[in-house]
């Protein structure tokens, strides 16, 4: 008799839990449960992504959904013996609340995903990727059924445009007027094409989806042929993303061999096939015009927009394209009505958005949210605020390289394609980089303007130089060769580079710089007239000082300085030596008590009691730099 699974062990699987060392951990795991005889029990699982990306490699266990973090191989015999064999949740490798240290078993009491909800992510952790019974066990193609069987390509265009689904990748266009104009074209041959080529720095969402869920994408985009009359359809992915690309390649091929690909699907007379397209990892060939030349073969380079994709496109031929999340919330909305999904967000954004949230924060992951909730509730309830206690929030990065960065004014704004807007940032695809006050917003907006200049497919005269000109301009205030006017020409270029770029990457690369300059103009001023890095990041403009009256003499310091360019006796007073010191800012992140003050590179030739003085002046005339 066939022994009963009472255990299902759902270990992650994800790109970032198998860089920690998920296959060792599958490997211990099944040894102990084969020497404690309860391999048959216990069914041990690699899923999808877990979302919680910074507590990996991560492990569910069901039916007590007790959540696992940080698993290695050494914590696996006392695992097994606590949890498998004596029933009770194994404390050391539950979830410990922020600050608190109390241990949180279930992963429905875990803040991080009590405050979310998940559409897009609702298989998460929940389903083996590459097994498509798993999928259709949690209402898998269910909506492809009725999509061919009860509904006429209308119905279906109309339910996507009443449920007010907008485009995931970036610009927020209407799905269903995409789905619309796709239809309602006439041609022998129409495309569906999935935009898989996720390049934001720091974005992770749709390779989480497509390594985790691949099915729900491949589901939504035979809908979507079966809506605009489509039969042949690609999903175009970085190369970077190996296990997505063997994910995806894995369910294509077991919908082939389920009928739910190629001719005749379910018995409708309904043709469609559908295969992947690997990129060469050029940030540029997210930008449609770009991607669907690099499929037809050609260097992959926007052209004009002289028409939209849905009326010629691919092969010049009519072409809907949407990105991986657009696709994977289809299927669920042709299920349960534009209604169900339009009862989440607001009017003009609805449903829920997924964001990669990363940077200076406690929880590193995906989240995925109603369009309507506030920053702060983000950044604080679900990613447990910065990371060092001894910083402070100041910005949030949203929208990538496209994007801009909101300060903490503007924290309450609720998450919507509108009032994102006007904050000076976009929603973008969905990177989220949170940045605390050891940030130096003039030295983000280098780096961002560095990658788009070095990403620019260099096709037209603007962005090709514009973004390199301000990207030299950038290096001269953050080396101490910043003047006058330079904040004034950084605005001119970005009006220029805007208005006559070509495509999409010149037309948004000058926002993280305007943004930065219309919320932190004070840190650019400070660059420039007091040549002062008031976040010690700029190493030409800033120089370490340690306040006599704060250092306990604990020696942290000393024994992290790399230059050994600090001197001093224990539980006495310590000095920075200038002319030994490299600026690393280490000194700053591992002192306890705050007695490192950054101040103007001026500074380094001062004696000791200018230092001071110099430091009270830090402190009250140059107070609001920074902050």
């Amino acid at each position: 008799m066939e022994t009963a699974v009472r255990s299902h062990a759902m270990l992650c699987g994800c790109t970032c839990c198998m860089a920690c060392g998920t296959t060792k951990v599958k490997a211990a795991l099944e040894e102990e449960f084969r020497k404690n005889g309860i391999d048959e029990e216990v069914k041990l699982v690699i899923s999808g992504s877990n979302v919680f990306c910074a507590k990996g490699p991560v492990m569910i266990v069901h039916p007590e959904e007790i959540f696992y973090e940080g698993l290695t191989v050494e914590d696996v015999p006392a695992l097994v013996e606590e949890h498998f064999l004596k029933g009770r949740a194994y404390q050391k490798l539950t979830f410990k609340e922020q600050d608190k240290k109390i241990a949180i078993p279930s992963i429905h009491d875990i803040p991080f995903f009590k405050h979310q909800v998940f559409l897009v992510l609702k298989n998460k952790g929940l389903i083996d990727p590459e097994r498509i019974e798993d999928y259709i066990t949690m209402d898998g193609y269910k909506a492809l059924s009725k999509a061919l069987t009860l509904m006429k390509p209308e119905e279906i265009v109309k339910v996507v445009s009443d449920s007010g689904l907008r485009g995931r990748g970036g610009a927020g266009f209407p799905t269903g007027k995409k789905w619309e104009l796709g239809l309602k074209i006439k041609s022998d041959v129409k495309y569906v094409v999935c935009n898989g080529d996720e390049g934001d720095p720091g974005a992770f969402m749709d390779r989480a989806v497509m390594e985790g869920d691949p099915q729900a994408v491949i589901e939504g985009m035979i809908i979507c042929g079966v809506a605009t009359e489509s039969h042949k359809g690609y999903i175009y992915v970085r190369a970077e993303y190996p296990l997505a690309v063997k994910r995806l390649q894995i369910a294509i091929d077991q919908c082939y061999e389920a009928g739910l690909l190629g001719s005749n699907i379910l018995g409708t007379g309904f043709d469609f096939d559908l295969e992947i397209y690997q990129g060469a990892g050029a940030f540029v060939c997210g930008e449609a015009t770009a991607l669907m030349r690099s499929i037809e073969g050609k260097r992959g380079m926007p052209r004009p927009k002289l028409w939209r994709s849905a009326v010629k496109g691919l092969w010049d031929k009519p072409t809907v394209l949407n990105n991986v999340e657009t696709f994977a919330n289809i299927p669920q909305i042709v299920l349960n009505g534009a209604g169900w999904y339009r009862s989440l967000g607001t009017e003009k954004s609805a449903g829920t958005k997924v964001f990669a949230l990363t940077g200076a924060i406690n929880n590193v992951g995906l989240v995925e949210v109603p369009m309507d909730t506030p920053l702060r509730k983000i950044i604080f309830d679900i990613g447990g605020g910065i990371i060092n206690k001894r910083s402070k929030f100041k910005a949030v990065q949203l929208g990538g390289p496209s994007g801009g960065c909101i300060p903490e004014a503007y924290l309450d704004i609720p998450v919507t394609y509108e009032a994102i807007e006007k904050s000076g940032a976009i929603v973008g695809s969905g990177g989220m980089v949170v940045m605390d006050t050891s940030t130096c917003m003039v030295s983000t907006a280098k780096f961002f303007l560095e990658f788009t200049a070095d990403e620019s497919c260099g096709k037209c005269a603007p962005c090709r130089l514009g973004t390199k000109l301000m990207h030299d301009l950038l290096i001269d205030i953050c080396e101490g060769r910043g003047k006058e006017g330079d904040i004034e020409m950084l605005e001119e270029m970005s009006e220029t580079i805007i208005s006559a770029s070509l495509c999409g990457l010149g037309q948004s690369a000058p926002n993280p710089v305007l943004s930065t300059i219309r919320h932190f103009r004070h840190e650019y001023e400070a660059h420039i007239k007091d040549k002062w890095c008031s976040a010690g990041a700029c190493r030409d403009l800033c120089t370490f000082y340690i306040d006599e009256k704060l250092c306990k003499g604990c020696g942290a310091c000393q024994r992290a300085c790399p230059s050994n360019a600090i001197e001093g006796e224990k539980k006495k007073p310590h000095k920075i030596m200038q002319e030994s010191c490299v600026r690393c800012r280490t000194c700053v992140d591992t002192c306890k008590f705050g007695s490192i003050k950054i101040l103007p590179a001026s500074a380094r030739s001062a004696n000791e009691a200018d230092l001071q003085f110099i430091a009270g002046m830090a402190a009250g005339s140059l107070a609001g730099v920074g902050k």
